[in-house]
This record gives structure tokens, sequence and C-alpha cells, in this order.
């Protein structure tokens, strides 16, 4: 009888705890550091956005800790930027995603192997210059995007590839703009002599990749791209 009673409260107690509750401590979980190689524990729009604004602004902080010891280890230390173009930008969702996170999870299907692909992605972002120099190296951008490594990684094994390609090349998209506009950033709306050769094979590579990850989503039916 006391075991019935028992279980009875439990059963109240669970059913008591309302659903904004349950969220809030799924978001607690998923936020903490321990569970940032595991699939996120919900994986409606919503929920992804905050994943994708928490992981952000982890970057973010990062970036302007991080580049203000740099300029303090390495006085002569200046920002270089490459040019860039509109399609590049926002070709770059796709193609990084899939082939630094979708490829290595859906061949393999392992963690790990898909955290390698990432830490390979992190830092191909320092290099983002045109001298290869201490001085001249793009701290800020490998920075920023070590946090990005992780949601790109849980995004894809919580069967959600697809609203990291998105989102990448919206993120991208957006810093493409607002940089443009103040001057922070090298861009360029038209294409001339081998930025078109670049920005189409971009833009063919990136159908190329789509096409791929499709076909090995779809033998494995079981999976959420």
């Amino acid at each position: 009888m006391t075991c019935l009673k028992r279980e009875l409260e439990i059963q109240l107690s669970s059913s008591s705890s309302s659903p904004t509750t349950s969220k809030f401590s799924d978001l607690r979980i998923d936020i903490n550091p321990s569970s940032w190689l595991t699939p996120y524990r919900r994986t409606s729009l919503g929920y992804l956005t905050k994943m994708l604004l928490f992981y952000h602004g982890v970057g973010i902080l990062i970036m302007i800790i991080g580049t203000t010891i740099i300029q303090n280890l390495v006085p002569e230390y200046q920002d270089v930027s490459v040019p860039l173009s509109v399609i590049s930008v926002l070709s770059a969702g796709p193609i990084e995603e899939i082939l630094f996170f979708g490829l290595p999870y859906y061949i393999f299907g392992n963690h790990l192997v898909v955290l390698g692909g990432g830490m390979v992605w992190v830092m191909l972002h320092v290099l983002n210059t045109h001298t290869f120099e201490l001085t001249t190296l793009s701290y800020a951008n490998w920075l920023f995007v070590i946090p990005s490594l992780f949601f790109s990684l849980r995004t894809w094994i919580s069967g959600k590839g697809w609203f990291a390609v998105l989102t990448h090349s919206l993120w991208n998209g957006i810093f493409f703009t607002l940089g443009c506009l103040v001057g922070e950033a090298s861009c360029s709306l038209t294409l001339r002599g081998s930025d078109i050769w670049t920005s189409s094979s971009s833009i063919w590579l990136s159908a190329i990749l789509i096409v791929l990850i499709f076909i090995l989503y779809k033998r494995k039916p079981s999976k959420t791209l």
C-alpha cells in the first residue's frame, strides 16, 4: 500500500510539471559544456534557434576577450581579411557544413569523426588571410567559430543538418552585409576576372555536395537530414 501511494505521488508530481519548466530544464542541460558532444534534447525550430544564438553569443565573447589578449601578446597584430563576394559567402554554408560535418556524419556515423572534421574546419579559419604571418593571421575569425563547431556538430547528429546549412549561410550573409556597410571587410558585389570562376565553382561545388549528402541521407532512412 505504501509503495502504491509513493508511485502515485511520483506520477502526480511528474504530471504537474509544466512544459515550460521541462523545456527550460532541457535548455539548461544542453548549454552545459558536458553535453556539447551529444544530440540536442529538443529539435524544434525555436529550440535550435536558441542554441544557435547561445553558441554564437559565446563565440562573440571569446572573440572579444581573445583578440584583446592577442593584441597585447602580438603588438604588431593587424586583422587582415580576404576580399569576399556575396556568392562565396553564401555558398560557404553548404560547402563547409557538408564537407566537414555532414559527410563525416553520414559516412562514418561516429561523433568523434565529426568532431575531427569540425576541428579541421576551425583551424582553417585562422588562415583566412593573404599572408601567413603571425601578425596577420585571422585570429578573430578563428576564435569566433570555436563554439560554432559544437553547434554544427550537435545539429548534424541531432538529425537537423539542413538547419546548420541554412543558418550558416544566413549568418555569413548578415555579417557580410554589415562588414561591407561599416567598411570592416573587403567586399565585392560584382564579379570580375577570377572572381567569376571562383563563384561559379562555389555554386557547382555546393550543388554537388547537396546532391551527395541527399543520396547518403536516402541510404539511411532511419536518419533525418
